[in-house]
Order: structure tokens, then sequence, then C-alpha cells
């Protein structure tokens, strides 16, 4: 099947063909960063207005750079849920539209499905099961995948996530739009250790994350500090290495609870260069030794098999795309799942609520 995916969740438009015998055939994004940046922040109707005006440009170009044209299309996938309405709106609109003009199926696409399958669209020997850490914008979920569409949910975040605590964080130390990678970057030249900030719940048992207090002290600390380039750098490094440490301790507490040996790790944080060190180390190491999780997975003692393994989406697939939708929505077209002509959004939707494959 030759599947276009549309993904119009937020502020990015994301447009993809995927061949289920040749992979991904051609993808393009548009990011509204600069029509957002005036506001600091994502503006909702700005959002929508802006899809409509990029949305089919970017499905003839990416056409055209996989070399086909509508009539060769045998699916359309577009993003569902979970997402702004009116963006959403704009995507399942065209995609529900050029199906029916084509006479093809449609499927709607669950958001965080496309970020934790887009791993595979590059590693085809990735299966389940598995532990995924979902980090966007918007989310911080752990979620243990027993097959693809069955989901169980290990624990999320209980206020912000972990990507809006980066956006958050480096705006009230007066970084620009969009906060997270400038934050990011601060990072690299700041001194580890110069301020050690608490890695919240890790305390206490259980799968939860909270960032929102982690926020706050920084805020204290940046405000009583002397706010030079130096001191905001490393404020920005001790507020990442604690965002890091903090989402390592709970992976590792996932995959002692579930004996998974694989863990899947997607979305925007996804892309963060001292995050995918972190949890590349806590699988490389033996298992059971001191730099590896205990993964007593069922037929293994506690010197149990060598190593685990962690697995990224390329950066560029971390954040939103095409390319992730059209790849879950041709799996779940080759198994006859569509959708009804109506177009229909689901703005909050529970992933677990999805039919297995």
């Amino acid at each position: 099947m030759r599947v276009l995916g549309i993904e119009t969740s937020c502020d990015e438009t994301g447009v993809a063909v995927y061949d289920t015998e040749r992979g991904l055939l051609a993808h393009a994004l548009y990011s509204q960063v600069e029509l957002h940046a005036e506001y600091g922040g994502v503006v909702p109707e700005l959002a929508s207005r802006d899809h409509v005006r990029k949305l089919l440009p970017l499905v003839r170009q990416t056409l055209a750079e996989a070399g086909l044209g509508v009539e060769d299309l045998d699916g359309v996938a577009y993003t569902a849920g979970p997402g702004l309405v009116g963006a959403l709106m704009v995507g399942a609109a065209a995609g529900r539209a050029l199906a029916w003009a084509l006479d093809l199926p449609a499927v709607g696409v669950h958001h965080m499905e496309g970020h934790l399958l887009a791993p595979m669209l590059e590693d085809p020997g990735l299966k389940p099961p598995f532990v995924a850490l979902l980090v966007s914008g918007g989310h911080t979920q752990l979620v243990e995948v027993a097959a693809i569409g069955a989901y169980r949910l290990l624990g999320e975040t209980l206020d912000d996530a972990a990507g809006e605590a980066f956006d958050k964080t480096a705006k009230l130390m007066g970084l620009p739009y969009p906060g997270g990678p400038e934050l990011a970057r601060l990072a690299e030249s700041g001194r580890p250790g110069l301020f050690k900030f608490s890695r919240p719940m890790t305390d206490r048992p259980g799968l939860d994350f909270s960032f929102s207090g982690l926020k706050t002290q920084v805020l204290l600390a940046w405000q009583a500090s002397d706010q030079s380039p130096q001191t905001r750098a490393d404020i920005a490094r001790g507020f990442e290495d604690a965002v890091v440490e903090t989402l390592a301790v709970k992976c590792e507490r996932a995959l002692k609870q579930t004996g998974a040996r694989t863990l899947v790790v997607a979305g925007g944080v996804g892309a963060n260069v001292r995050l995918r060190a972190r949890l590349q180390a806590l699988m490389a190491g033996p298992v059971g030794g001191p730099s590896g999780p205990k993964l007593f997975a069922k037929g293994f003692g506690p010197e149990g098999p060598p190593t685990g393994r962690v697995c990224f989406p390329r950066p560029a697939f971390c954040t939103d795309n095409g390319a992730m939708i059209a790849f879950a929505g041709a799996l779940r077209l080759q198994a006859g799942q569509h959708e009804a002509p109506a177009v229909t959004v689901t703005p909050r939707w529970d992933m677990a609520s999805l039919p297995p494959l």
C-alpha cells in the first residue's frame, strides 16, 4: 500500500508518503515557529489558518518528490487526535475529502501512537514487547507495549510535561521562543553541578512525573543569581540534568516492573542529546551491573541477558511529522481498519482505547 500521511495536530504541518514494501518515499514539514514567536506560544486560531494555507501545497510537493500522482495512492491517514481541535479538523477534512474523491480507505491516527511507532520507520527489526517513553511538549508518559495497539499506561505527568517544562523554564529566564531547544543549546556551555535541583517524585514509588515544582526551583535560583550569561547557562545545565535523571530513573523502574529489555523513546524531547546519552548508558551495562538496569525478564535469572536496548527515531522524526502518521496509518489500513466518511476528531484521546492489530 502507498499511504499519504497528514499531520496537523498543533503548529507543524507534516505530509509524507509511505510504501509498505519500499518504505518512506517522501516527506515534508512546515513549522509555524516564526508565526507564533511574536506571542511566545501557539495561538490555536492562527495555527489552524496556517494549516489551511500550507497543507495542500505540501501534499502536492510530497507527491511530486515521491514521483506519484494522487491516482497512485492506496490510502490516506491523518492525525485525528489528541491535539488542537481546529488544527486537527484541517488535516482530517483534507484527508477525508481526498479519500472520498479517490474512493480510498482513510484512517484517523492517534498522534501519540504515531510517535510511539516512529522508531520502527527505520528499524524494521524493532518489535513489541517493549516499554515506551513518550516525551513531547504536551505529553510525558511511560507505556507498556505488548503489541501494536495493545498499550497499558504505566505512568504520566501530573502537571507539566517535560517539553512544556523546558519551554516555560526557558521563557522565565528570558530565552527566545521556542524555548526548549534554546535552553538545551544553552545547557551545553553550562558547568555541571553548580546548580543541583531536585529529581521530582524519584524519592517515592511509582512511575508518575511532576515537573512544575522543578520549574519553580529554577525560577527562584534565577531570581537570586547575578543573572550573568554564564550563570544562565549553569542553571540551564542544572535543570536539564534534573529532567534527564528523573526520566532515566522512571524508565529504569518501568523496565524492572515489566521485565522488558527494550526501551523506545519518542517525542520532541527524545531529540535531546543528553537524554539520549543517559538512556544509552542505562541500557548498555550488564544486567544487574552498576550501569545497567536489573531486567529480570521471564526465563532469565539475575545474571540475565547481557544488555538491554534503547531505540530512538532520528531527530527529524522526534518532532511532529507526517512520516509517523503515514506509517502508523499504513499498519492499521493493512489490518483492514478504516473510518466512516464523516469528518471526526478527538482532541482528548486515551491511547489505551485503540483497537489492537
